[in-house]
């Protein structure tokens, strides 16, 4: 079993390795798990007040329709709308929309529009990258890194080319732009955030990224963070895009005319019909502005979430299978360990979701996985074990037991060897030769045994346990292997039941005058009893003086002319439950003094 069990473990342990690096079969899950813990975390927490977004959704398109009409609209409404933020002076303006088209109908919109970035250089446009297999067609990086902020990293390809898209309705020295790098993972779920793409050996930067270096805030030395999140969906401060637009080009304004002071403002769309919606931990239908508004404000705040080190999960799931293996090898009860497992298994539950309000992401399905499969295989084997051997002591008590007493016995874990007061039983077949005498050995042999199988029956219901059988005598005790106070009282009715069976069995084979009956002999009293034999061969019995005297009284029956004798020392114990004939004082071998007998009957 030992050997079986560190197998196991060793297996489970390569499986948990495996699925750590190299399956990703539970990853699903346990991003599923942590997402549910990151969003109970985030909905209990204020947005930043300092990244407001201006909301182009579905009332400023109906509102709108007049003064701009229908989308997309002149850029003369982006020009205004600069104009009346840059007023207040807002830290940057941050626009989530594409200006990757000349509008060639209204070139002096355009121009407007040019003119207000130009002249406010804290606006910041999204720089669209194509897929790179387009590459070998776009812009040689050398040529355009200048423009848009495009970092030479050491080792940097000079004839690299890159299908980048920028705002290319203004002109290129107002490309303050970046990346807006939000992609989902394999399960179709977003969670990080672009800040750098590398493309032979030029780094690209994304849109909050740029942002956050031109305002002064650190930017982390990774290609992208974990977006660490705030509020529920739509609890990020904003303004409808029509109400501040008309706000601006009132003569007397009612907003607060400090409202964007100081803040981060993001002109995006939540609107439904330009799909600009994604899913996210926090919800299936998260609009792309407020997504990049998370993004600057953890780069601001210098917070994102980290997932802990892979070697985490591995050693917990280690430190789970070795103490799951030293219980079931020091044979600690199974029961027990699963309960343990299922205390540590919630606790490591709990940590992990502590831990994402410190802005760790702990998986803990995998180590958990490993611990349960290892339990659940290592419980299973051990109570195929258990039952095997129950099964086999099932079947050497059953020998000499009747099934009741032997499963008692096995669910006390055995019998226990020692000295107890019992009753021995002793019947011996008589006349049995004249019997077999028209009778072929096969047929010999199946009369006996119908005859011993009536008479264990009779055995077993009295409770008694069969010893063995010594030829044609069968032996059966009393008051072992479990205690029987009533063991004589017992002993005695089967005796008088195994009379009746006999006059029975007789009658069926037709042999009443054939001379075939039994002598038995019942004494109480003190034995040793217990399995004895070799390891190969063990056996239920009793031996001691009380033993050879319950034999000795059997074969006085034939002189004593009676079918059943028991000792003094039994129908002593017996009490008044029989009535008793006194038959005499009887020699016996061995022993000095005479023993007395009587013959019990039943009282009528």
């Amino acid at each position: 079993m030992n050997r079986a069990l560190s197998w196991l473990a060793l297996g489970v342990l390569l499986l948990g390795a495996a699925e750590l690096y190299l399956l990703h079969a539970l990853t699903p899950l346990e991003n599923r798990v942590l997402d549910r813990y990151v969003r109970n975390q985030a909905v209990k927490m204020a947005p930043d007040p300092d990244i407001v977004l201006v909301d182009i959704d579905d009332k400023s398109f109906a509102d709108m329709q007049d003064e701009a009409g229908r989308w997309p609209w002149p850029r003369v409404v982006y020009a205004d709308l600069i104009a009346g933020l840059a007023a207040q002076k807002p830290r940057a303006i941050v626009f989530d929309i594409m200006f990757n088209e000349k509008d060639r109908d209204r070139p002096q919109d355009d121009e407007a529009f040019a003119a207000a970035v130009s002249e406010h250089r804290n606006t910041y446009f999204p720089l669209l990258r194509l897929p790179a297999e387009n590459d070998a067609r776009g812009v040689p990086l050398a040529d355009i890194a200048p423009l848009i902020g495009v970092a030479r990293g050491k080792g940097a390809d000079p004839e690299a080319r890159a299908m980048l898209v920028p705002p290319t309705a203004l002109p290129s020295d107002q490309w303050r732009v970046g990346l807006i790098g939000y992609s989902d993972d394999a399960d179709g779920v977003g969670r990080r955030y672009l800040l750098r793409e590398t493309i032979r050996g030029w780094q690209v930067p994304s849109l909050p990224a740029r942002v956050a270096f031109d305002l002064g805030y650190p930017v982390p030395d990774s290609d992208d963070i974990v977006l660490a999140w705030r509020g529920d969906k739509g609890s990020m401060p904003h303004v409808s895009f029509s109400i501040l637009y008309q706000e601006f080009n009132k003569s007397k304004r009612t907003r607060p005319a400090d409202e964007f002071t100081g803040k981060i403002v993001i002109i995006g769309t939540a609107a439904p019909g330009l799909q600009d919606l994604r899913v996210t931990p926090i919800h299936s239908l998260h609009p792309g502005a407020e997504i990049l508004g998370t993004a600057i404000e953890n780069l601001k705040n210098g917070r994102s979430m980290r997932y802990a080190e892979r070697r985490w999960p591995g050693l917990i799931g280690v430190a789970l299978v070795l103490l799951l293996f030293v219980a079931f090898r020091t044979g600690v009860d199974a029961r027990i360990a699963g309960a343990a497992l299922a205390a540590v298994s919630a606790g490591l539950v709990a940590t992990s979701w502590a831990m994402v309000g410190s802005l760790l992401l702990l998986p803990v399905i995998t180590p958990l996985a490993a611990a349960w499969l290892f339990y659940g295989a290592a419980a299973l084997a051990e109570f195929l074990r258990e039952r095997r051997q129950r099964q086999a002591a099932m079947a050497q008590f059953s020998r000499f037991t009747n099934p009741h007493v032997a499963k008692l016995l096995v669910e006390r874990g055995g019998i226990e060897t020692g000295r107890r007061e019992v009753t021995l039983l002793f019947s011996d077949i008589r006349g049995f030769t004249t019997l077999s005498e028209s009778r072929s050995p096969e047929e010999v042999i199946a009369l006996l045994n119908r005859y011993f199988s009536l008479q264990v029956d009779v055995v077993f219901k009295h409770g008694g346990s069969l010893d063995k059988f010594i030829g044609d005598c069968i032996m059966a005790i009393w008051g072992a292997p479990l205690d029987d106070a009533d063991h004589a009282k017992r002993a005695v009715a089967c005796a008088l039941d195994m009379v009746d069976t006999l006059l029975s069995f007789r009658r069926a084979l037709g042999a009443e005058d054939s001379g075939f009956d039994v002598g038995i002999g019942v004494h109480s009293g003190p034995a040793v009893v217990g399995l004895m034999g070799s390891q190969k061969r063990l056996e239920y019995t009793a031996i001691g003086d009380t033993v050879n005297l319950a034999s000795r009284i059997e074969g006085l029956t034939k002189d004593a002319k009676r079918r059943v004798l028991v000792s003094k020392d039994t129908r002593d114990l017996c009490g008044d439950a029989f009535a008793f004939e006194h038959c005499g004082t009887f020699p016996v071998k061995g022993r000095a003094q005479p023993v007395e007998l009587y013959e019990p009957k039943r009282k009528t």
